[in-house]
Parts: C-alpha cells; structure tokens; sequence
C-alpha cells in the first residue's frame, strides 16, 4: 500500500522559546533524549523492511520540539531519502541547525518545512538559512504563525524571500474573533490561501485518509489516526499497516490543523498543492488563481 506517517518521539524540549508554544518551555533529560534517538532508529529500522511487504512510503518528521539540532533526525532523514520504497522524507523545523549535513540528503525526495519565529532568531540569519536549501534545490514550503505582533516581520520576510519560495502564514486560534477584516486582506497578501488555514472544518462523521492510509506515529510505535483524536488504533511494529489500515470516519467535531483537513477527500486540497502536499508547498498557479478570485 501507499501510505503516509506522520512520526513524534519522545522529544518535547525546544532551542526556542515562543510565547504561543506549550512545548517551548520544556527541557528534556539526558535520559529522554537516549529514548528518543532509540525511538527513531528503530522506526528507521522498521521502515527499512517495508520495500519486501511492497509498501510505498512518505514520511513526515513533526516532533514536539526542534528535531535537526539532534543528529539521530538528520542521519534519519539522510537514511530515509535514500531508501527505493521511500517516496517522501519532510520535516518541520526552525532552521536553527547548520545546514552542511543537507548535501547527504536525495534531493528528489527530503524537503523541509521551516518555520520562521521573529524574536526567536535574527531574520538575517533565517533568511541565510532559507537561502542556503534553496540553492541546494531542495524543496521547501516557509511559514510562520500569525500573531498580530508579528506582521511587520512577516512583510518584512516576504519582501527578503524569492518570490518562488512559497511563504503560509498559520491563523492564530487561541483568541476567538482575532482578526479584523483589515488584518485578513493584510495576511491574504502574504498568503493567498491563508482562508484555507483560518477555516476550522466541520469534520464529525465525514471521511479522511487518517486511519486508512494515513498514520500518527508516536515514539513507542502506538498509533492514532489523527493527532487529535487521542484514540490509540493499534500499534505500527506489531499490527503493520496491513493490520492498521481500514476507513475510520473522523471523531472530532472540527478539524483545524494543516496536518489533519488536507487528508480529508471533500476539500480537494491535492488540486492545490499535488504532490507537494506532506510539506505544504502550493502550485504556483493554485496560489495565483486565489489571488485573482480575490
């Protein structure tokens, strides 16, 4: 089968400290580090012996904390972009580490998803960052979470970006009615289809990929169908995908989250971003046709 995962170990602690993370302020012990590099590895060594059972894989990287400052997630990611079974190998990251490491990676299958945090690091810097994968050709989306304190740093790197270099903005949800209508129009300009993140979707009872081809991995190998639905549907290293995979229609009443809404089927979202889906970069022409409707 062709499937996605989605994997988070143990990792909770992060190099940043942004206001609007509830992990951000964790520390890890040297103890739950250890745990959460065995985990990897053996999710590594687990995906390694799936090309035999004929499965395809994509694979997405969203720890709680920064994943690439640790050098079991680069060699993981290196690994997995090699492998013939492996279509896809993404993760969601700061950006913070170097960057030498990304000359291992098969370009044709990592890409990154980067998130840009004004006052975590110098723009400057980011910009670098952004700048160095983007020569090496390797694929990414950049985006940043939309707190109203953060627009004039957003403009800002919008303007310093290369225009090809899609820049999302993820709506701030934790205050009801926090934005203005004038604050949209400023965010569509950043972000043609920043509506598709300000959308909380009407999901209860309706189909979705999640628990039929696509898994929420934790560290352990216990899986959800969705990081939101708390249920545990069985466990990767014991039931296999075979054993996992079979339609579940969604238990929560609204789905909010990148990560969930693009695998429900009724929105279509393939149409918008094809096979750049997993890391989030839109199609040129998706982005344009949303501005001119607009």
């Amino acid at each position: 089968m062709k499937a996605v995962l989605y994997y988070r170990g143990s990792l909770s602690s992060c190099n940043y400290d942004c206001p609007y993370c509830p992990f951000s302020k964790n520390k890890d012990s040297a103890a739950t580090l250890a745990k959460d590099r065995e985990q990897v590895l053996a999710f590594v060594d687990w995906v390694k012996t799936q090309q035999s059972a004929g499965h395809r894989l994509s694979i997405f990287f969203n720890p709680y904390g920064e994943g690439l400052i640790h050098r079991w997630y680069r060699e993981a990611m290196v690994e997995l972009s090699h492998l013939a079974h492996v279509d896809k190998v993404a993760i969601q990251t700061n950006l913070s580490a170097k960057l030498e490491w990304t000359d291992l990676l098969n370009r044709d299958k990592a890409a990154f998803w980067a998130t840009y945090h004004p006052g975590q690091t110098d723009e400057a810097r980011f910009i670098r960052q952004c700048l160095q994968l983007h020569e090496r050709g390797i694929p990414m989306s950049v985006g940043t979470v939309g707190v109203r304190s953060a627009f004039d740093a957003i403009a800002s790197l919008r303007r310093a970006l290369p225009s090809e270099l899609y820049l999302w903005v993820n709506a701030y949800k934790d205050k009801a009615n926090y934005y203005s209508e004038e604050d949209r129009v400023f965010l569509r300009g950043i972000d043609p289809l920043f509506e598709l993140n300000a959308t909380d979707y009407e999901s209860a009872g309706k189909r979705c990929g999640a628990g039929l081809d696509v898994f929420y991995v934790q560290g352990p190998g216990l899986v959800k169908r969705c990081y939101k639905d708390r249920q545990v549907i069985g466990h990767l290293y014991r039931d296999g995908l075979e054993g996992l995979a079979r339609e579940r229609l969604c238990r929560m009443n609204a789905c909010d989250c990148y990560i969930g809404y693009i695998h429900m089927p009724e929105l279509q979202l393939r149409d918008t971003y094809g096979d750049k889906l997993l890391e989030r970069i839109a199609n040129p022409a998706a982005r344009a046709a949303d501005q001119i409707a607009r």
